[in-house]
């Protein structure tokens, strides 16, 4: 989440914001955003429906959830979504940044 936090303001400056689901309940998130000084939206999702809901995989010989970046755009359509297969599998901002460049220029209906 460190990279996410480190250019949370070139994300802002898309017009998109970040926010991360996790298996934690709210107790734990919130200690870990002010620990952390997150400044995104962080939501508990001890229930994993949210997490279900996208796909995201669970593989308990690597630590449990896998991570997943979703690009969701104002009308609440998923545009991307990039799943790992490892905590390490995770696309840098740069390629973020490139997709939101494309998505940018691609007129929505």
């Amino acid at each position: 989440m460190a990279q996410l936090r480190d250019e949370y303001e070139r994300f802002a400056a898309y017009g998109g914001e970040i926010v991360v689901v996790g298996p934690e309940g709210p107790a734990a998130f919130k200690a870990y955003w002010q620990k952390n000084g997150l400044p995104f939206v962080g939501l508990p999702d001890p229930k994993h429906q949210v997490l279900k809901r996208y796909g995201q995989q669970v593989n308990l010989f690597k630590f449990g959830r896998m991570p997943a970046q979703v690009i969701v755009d104002l009308r609440g359509r998923v545009r991307f979504v990039h799943y790992g297969h490892s905590m390490m599998d995770i696309p840098a901002n740069s390629e973020i940044f490139a997709l939101l460049d494309k998505l940018n220029t691609i007129e929505v209906d």
